[in-house]
C-alpha cells in the first residue's frame, strides 16, 4: 500500500509535467505567432549596434572552439565554416579543439594571439562559459555555434539552435552587441583551524575563486537538480533531463539564508532556491525572470519558495507559465512565493554548506557567497 508521501510525491509530479505541457504549447503557439511574417512585431529584444558593423573583408580569420563531445559532426563543421568565410571575403578560419583539461578557455586566448576578429564558441553552455571567461572584458567578439543541451544563452540572444547555417552566418556576418556579465564567489565552510574545505569528490579547487556566469546561477533547489542530473539521461533526454532531476528534491529540505541586496540591510529568509540572473529565458519558452536583460548593468535575484507540498510546486510553476506571457500573481495568500531585486552586487550567508551552480556547472559547497555584474563585460555576434 503506497504511503501518503509517496502519493503526494506522484500527483505532484504529474501536475508538474502537466503544467510543463501545458507551457511548452502555448509557448510554440504564442512564438509562431510572433515568427509569422504578417504579424512580426519589431524586435526590442536586441539592442541596435552601438557602432557600424565591421567590414569582414577587413577583418582577420575566424577563429572556431569546438568541443568534440557536443559536435556531432566536426568535419562537416569546419567545411561549412571555410565555405561561410570564403563568401564574405574573410581569411581562412583557424580551428582549435577543446580537451577534457581545457574546456576552451586556453584555444580562445590563443585565438586572440593569432589575430583572430572573432572566437566561435562551437558546443555547450559550458564550453561558451569557457570562452567568455577568456575574452571577457576584451574587445574581441564571441560567436555561438550551440551544440549542446540547454543552450541558454544562444536562446536568450535570439540566436537559432537548429540551423547551422543561419549560426553561422551570424557568427562570421553579424553584428556586435555589448552584453553584461555576472561573476559568482564561493566561499567554503571552514574547519577548527579555520581552513577553508574543499567540497568533496571535487579535484578542482573551485570554491573560493570567481566564477564567471553569462545566464544564471543559483544556490538551493536549482543546484541540487543540477548536481544531481544523470549524463547518460541528459544525453537521451535533454533538457527534460533536468526536470526529471528536479522531481526527485520536490520535498528536500528548504535552506535558510541571509541576503545583503547592494550596501542595504540583511535579511533573513527561507527558500526554496536563490537565483542570480544575467537574462531570464529558459528552455521550452518558459520565462523565470520577465524583467531581466543581459545589457541593462544589473543582475536580477529571484527568491522562489513554495510551502504546502503538491500545491506550492503547482502554484510556483503556473505563475511562471502566466508571468512569461505578461501577466504577474501577487503573492497574497499562495503557497508559492516568488520575490524580486535588481542590483550590482548581492551577498549571501547560508546556515549550512549548500551546492552552488554557474550555467549549470555545479562549483562546489558554500556557505557564503558573493555576487557582482560587469556592466558590458562581453561582445558579442548576433543576427542582424
Amino acid at each position: 500500500m503506497l504511503t501518503a508521501a509517496l502519493a503526494m510525491s506522484i500527483v505532484g509530479l504529474a501536475l508538474a509535467s502537466v503544467a510543463l505541457v501545458i507551457a511548452v504549447v502555448v509557448y510554440r503557439e504564442h512564438r509562431a505567432r510572433l515568427t509569422s511574417p504578417a504579424l512580426r512585431a519589431p524586435r526590442t529584444v536586441l539592442p541596435a549596434p552601438t557602432e557600424p558593423a565591421q567590414d569582414p573583408a577587413s577583418t582577420g580569420p575566424a577563429a572556431f572552439v569546438i568541443n568534440p563531445s557536443k559536435v556531432a559532426d566536426v568535419e562537416g563543421l569546419e567545411a561549412d565554416a571555410r565555405v561561410v568565410s570564403d563568401e564574405l571575403g574573410l581569411p581562412a578560419p583557424i580551428f582549435l579543439r577543446t580537451t577534457v583539461e581545457d574546456p576552451g578557455a586556453g584555444q580562445a586566448r590563443e585565438a586572440v594571439e593569432r589575430g583572430a576578429s572573432v572566437v566561435v564558441a562551437a558546443g555547450g553552455d559550458g564550453t561558451v562559459r569557457a570562452v567568455a571567461t577568456a575574452l571577457a572584458g576584451g574587445g574581441v567578439p564571441m560567436a555561438l555555434l550551440p551544440s549542446g543541451t540547454g543552450n541558454l544563452l544562444a536562446r536568450n540572444l535570439d540566436i537559432p539552435v537548429e540551423s547551422r547555417s543561419q549560426q553561422l552566418q551570424a557568427a562570421l556576418g553579424g553584428r556586435e552587441m555589448a552584453m553584461d556579465l555576472g561573476w559568482l564567489t564561493p566561499i567554503g565552510p571552514t574547519d577548527s583551524t579555520g581552513e577553508e574545505i574543499e567540497p568533496g569528490g571535487q579535484d578542482m579547487p573551485q570554491v573560493g575563486r570567481e566564477h564567471l556566469f553569462l545566464v544564471m546561477a543559483g544556490v538551493g533547489f536549482d543546484a541540487a537538480m543540477v548536481a544531481d542530473v544523470n549524463p547518460d539521461m541528459k544525453r537521451r533526454v535533454g533538457w527534460v533531463a533536468y526536470f526529471m532531476a528536479g522531481a526527485r528534491h520536490m520535498h528536500s529540505t528548504r535552506p535558510w539564508l541571509e541576503m545583503q541586496v547592494g550596501n542595504g540591510a540583511w535579511n533573513r529568509r527561507r527558500v526554496r532556491t536563490l537565483l542570480f540572473a544575467n537574462c531570464g529565458r529558459l528552455p521550452a519558452g518558459l520565462v523565470l525572470l520577465p524583467d531581466a536583460e543581459i545589457d541593462d548593468g544589473y543582475l536580477d535575484v529571484a527568491a522562489l519558495d513554495t510551502r504546502s507540498g503538491i500545491l506550492g510546486w503547482s502554484s510556483l510553476l503556473w505563475r511562471v507559465l502566466i508571468q512569461g506571457l505578461g501577466y504577474r500573481s501577487s503573492n497574497g495568500l499562495n503557497p508559492s512565493k516568488m520575490d524580486f531585486w535588481r542590483a550590482r552586487a548581492v551577498s549571501v550567508r547560508l546556515d549550512e554548506p549548500q551546492a552552488v551552480q554557474v550555467d549549470g556547472d555545479i562549483v562546489g559547497d558554500a556557505v557564503e557567497l558573493h555576487v557582482r555584474v560587469q556592466p558590458n563585460g562581453l561582445r558579442v555576434r548576433v543576427r542582424r
